[in-house]
């Protein structure tokens, strides 16, 4: 048998504390960045959390599942990481000192560690139907009101919200920047007939065609540039550089027809008088005729620019060389798709298929050097372009490669966060169960106002949890949302996520303790007197604290992908070290009877 590890509370809190004390490092708007030197000696100087516990090499299983959660939560919200593991720490150790005093009162010292190791999942499965069920309603009561949504054409607030978000991810002093920049590119991909989330989810999943990289520049050097960069570069001779139509064509395989032409006859084998050499010939004249046919028929039809996601023959670059036909090679696949989608084009799979409907009209076509690489530069004629957008690609600097990669992950991240914040939410009943609650929002978030009084009893109303909601930063939603959650008549266990909360307001202003007791009083005056709106800029006696904004749906997300990680981690019973490669499903197998049978040994 395979050597196993009996797990307890304390261990796991012992494996994810490490991971915390790595990740406060850089935690906060105060943080700093963590530097990384691998076998290699190539440094790695990050703030961002994901890339951060990437880099850890992490020998237990256990905390490669922790990792595991902090990266799916991060690629589906683009948020979070860092406050993830923050909050997954404090509130594994409210559940261990809640279980702490429960046995020291019950005294059962005979049965605890047992009774630790039944009742710690016990009380986690209480804190995920509770986030499952409550949360939802609780932030649309007692959060919502103290925010706003944000406007589809105020992008100064757009901006706040990205500085807050680029001020945890690189360093201070690029953060206007990059927050300019993205703002900038978002409304050049604005769909102005579709909502929001359909041009954000436009930039995800185009964004690996939609940037270029390059090292060895300032990051003032980022800028957005007209049309669409391709990173490959000519093949054959280049177009003129000037500003001029152009006609192109999309291939997806080589240029030869795979069917003969009328007329043609190809043979093939030995005998009756047919050698080899013979075919060859036959071949290959066949061969040059076809090509020839439908190069002619590409200047028929005008292109003079020719994409292919192959490599193409020495013959094809030949007759395209001499027809003067720039020809592009190896295209990848999301560039291919990213310039059908804009041009309205379809690819040409077949030469002797070509028609009009294959043919895209460009504004112009030229090479374009990019540090130290040369790409082929395209832009589209207003007459194709689609949605009404104004098609342009990303170029981001840095001084070197890790620093040039750490800035396209916090603008890809960006606009994740932003598609989850202005992604549709559900309508939920909420209970208001306290007080007069009065929202003072924009007329954009009228419908999440909820009033009831204190001498009402328990009261269902319903409450939409609008697109865009935010909020203003610096422990504003903990603060909140801790209250309601003492105040709630919900069962006990709330008090546990209650008190995990605070622990992020108490690490961002864990550099001066008084500006902690300052928000936390701020934030207690306006539950107590709901008239009073949340300025995004409060002042202080020491200094003048920009807040900034978040976003509610990804603060939202992320304490429940917490709870859920936490009930996970607390239900691993045993780790079984084993020193075999497991089996794994790309093997073949002679019957399904034996799939399922292994299927149930990996269980």
């Amino acid at each position: 048998m395979p050597p196993s590890e009996r797990l307890r509370l304390e261990h796991v809190l012992e494996m994810v504390s490490a991971l915390e004390a790595v990740i406060l490092r850089s935690f906060g708007p105060e943080g700093g960045q963590v530097l990384f030197t691998r076998n290699t000696g190539q440094a790695m100087l990050s703030r961002s959390g994901t890339r951060i516990l990437s880099a850890l090499h992490l020998e237990h299983p256990l905390a490669r599942m922790v990792v595991e959660c902090v990266w799916k939560h991060s690629r589906a919200t683009g948020d979070g990481s860092k406050t993830f593991i923050l909050l997954l720490a404090s509130l594994l150790r409210m559940i261990s000192k809640a279980i702490s005093r429960e046995l020291g009162a019950s005294h059962t010292y005979g049965f605890t560690e047992a009774a630790k190791a039944a009742a710690a999942p016990h009380l986690a499965n209480k804190l995920l139907e509770l986030a499952s069920s409550d949360l939802d309603d609780l932030v649309a009561v007692n959060v919502v009101p103290y925010g706003f949504c944000l406007s589809l054409e105020d992008f100064t607030t757009h901006r706040l919200l990205l500085a807050s978000f680029f001020h945890t991810r690189v360093s201070h002093v690029h953060c206007s920047y990059l927050s300019e920049l993205t703002c900038e590119m978002l409304n050049r991909w604005k769909h102005k007939s579709d909502l929001p989330c359909v041009s954000l989810q436009f930039l995800s999943d185009n964004f690996p065609a939609l940037h270029t990289p390059v090292s060895g520049f300032p990051v003032s050097s980022s800028r957005l540039i007209e049309g669409q960069v391709i990173h490959r570069d000519f093949a054959t001779a280049r177009l003129p550089n000037k500003q001029q139509p152009v006609k192109a064509a999309v291939f997806t395989n080589y240029m030869q027809p795979v069917l003969l032409g009328p007329g043609d006859v190809l043979k093939v084998g030995y005998g009756d008088g047919v050698t080899e050499q013979n075919t060859m010939v036959h071949f290959s004249a066949w061969t040059e005729r076809s090509l020839e046919s439908v190069i002619a028929k590409l200047q028929s039809l005008g292109v003079s620019l020719l994409l292919s996601a192959v490599k193409q023959s020495d013959a094809a670059l030949a007759l395209a060389t001499q027809a003067h036909m720039s020809l592009v090679e190896c295209v990848s696949e999301e560039e291919l798709s990213l310039f059908m989608q804009l041009s309205g084009v379809t690819p040409v799979s077949r030469g002797c298929t070509i028609q009009a409907k294959h043919v895209a009209a460009l504004s112009f076509c030229r090479p374009i050097l990019l540090g130290a690489h040369r790409y082929v530069h395209v832009a589209f004629c207003e007459a194709a372009e689609t949605c009404e957008l104004n098609p342009c690609s990303l170029v981001i600097c840095g001084p070197g490669e890790e620093q040039t990669d750490q800035y396209i992950c916090a603008i890809r991240d960006a606009v994740c966060m932003l598609m989850t914040t202005w992604e549709p939410k559900h309508t939920s009943e909420a209970a208001a169960s306290h007080g007069t609650v009065q929202s003072n929002k924009s007329p954009a978030s009228s419908d999440m106002t909820t009033q009831s009084t204190a001498n009402e009893p328990y009261v269902l109303k319903k409450c939409v949890l609008e697109p865009g909601c935010v909020i203003p930063a610096g422990g504003t939603f903990e603060f909140l949302l801790s209250k309601a959650l003492l105040n709630s008549s919900l069962p006990s266990v709330s008090q546990l996520l209650a008190n995990a909360l605070l622990s992020v307001p108490r690490q961002i202003y864990s550099h001066s303790p008084k500006l902690f007791l300052q928000a936390q009083t701020r934030i207690m005056s306006l539950v107590q007197n709901p008239s009073n709106s949340v300025r995004l800029k409060e002042s202080t006696s020491e200094s003048t604290v920009d807040l900034g904004l978040e976003s509610v749906a990804c603060k939202c997300q992320l304490i429940l992908a917490v709870v859920q990680c936490a009930t996970s981690v607390l239900r691993v019973d045993t780790v079984l070290h084993a020193h075999t490669a497991l089996h794994t499903r790309s093997k073949k197998h002679t019957n399904s009877s034996q799939d399922s049978t292994e299927d149930e040994e990996e269980d």
